[in-house]
């Protein structure tokens, strides 16, 4: 509401969750583990930890 950009986590209403971040696919991609792979379709989103812990309080344990 107030204008401002910055990361978030927020659950859908289907259960799943939604990150807004940075994409950083291009750049980090070539850095995956090699058991580790991503689709086409998906993208590699970095949030910052400050963000991720604050938002654990909020994600169910079920």
């Amino acid at each position: 509401m107030s204008g401002a950009n910055c990361p978030d986590i927020f659950e859908l209403a289907d259960g799943n969750f939604a990150v807004i971040g940075t994409d950083a696919t291009h750049s980090l991609d070539p850095a995956l583990p090699a058991d580790a792979s991503r689709g086409g379709h998906e993208r590699i989103v970095v949030i910052t930890r400050e963000t991720l812990l604050r938002a654990k309080a909020d994600i169910p344990d079920l």
